[in-house]
């Protein structure tokens, strides 16, 4: 009878999310494999098993955490309507980044200042603006935003929904506001300053 494997993939799903976990939390100095095969409850050698090292292992937060948020956004179908579609997208963004907080902030922020992704990793990244990329341009040749350049409309947007997610997220908002009562009706207005008047 063989032997049942323990360096699985929901073995490699619980480091991923921890090391994320410590690295957004405490910073790259907090982590370390001993570290990480305590807090999951195996050992060094099953993350040497999986990742191969501690550089392997960053590299593979990085994916895993653009992976997760190309999920979510890939859940919104275009249909006919481009501007309630990126209404949608940015809905999806907020449930990615609160799905999974610690893994938003290795994506947008330098947690870990000596790692530099590959081209391979970067590409990968890089990719997950597409989805917001192809709607504006949809809806700049749909005629319902602006005849603007799409790369400086889905910027807007994008700037729009990262900033509320990083106050949301962040905890530093002033007491009495909160950012899921803002975030749709701002989404929806910075859609709504694009869209192209009649005449």
């Amino acid at each position: 009878m063989p032997r049942p494997r323990t360096h699985d993939e929901a073995l490699r799903t619980r480091l991923l999310d921890r090391a994320g976990e410590v690295l957004s939390a405490e910073g790259p100095h907090a982590l370390s494999l001993r570290r990480l095969a305590a807090d999951v409850g195996t050992s060094t050698t099953a993350v040497y098993s999986l990742f191969g090292g501690k550089p392997a292992l960053m590299r593979e937060v990085y994916r895993e955490a653009f992976r997760r948020f190309s999920e979510h956004l890939a859940t919104v179908r275009p249909t006919g309507d481009p501007a309630e579609d990126l209404v949608r997208l940015g809905l999806a963004y907020r449930s990615s980044a609160r799905a999974d907080p610690h893994l938003y902030a290795i994506m947008f922020t330098r947690v870990v200042p000596e790692f530099t992704p590959d081209e391979e990793t970067a590409a990968e990244a890089r990719a997950t603006f597409e989805p917001l990329l192809d709607l504006v341009r949809r809806a700049v040749r749909a005629g319902v935003l602006v005849d603007a350049p799409p790369e400086r409309v889905a910027l807007a947007l994008w700037g729009l929904v990262h900033g509320l997610m990083s106050l949301e997220l962040g905890g530093n908002l002033p007491a009495g506001l909160e950012v899921a009562d803002s975030f749709e009706p701002a989404l929806r207005a910075a859609v709504e300053g694009w869209r192209r008047t009649a005449g």
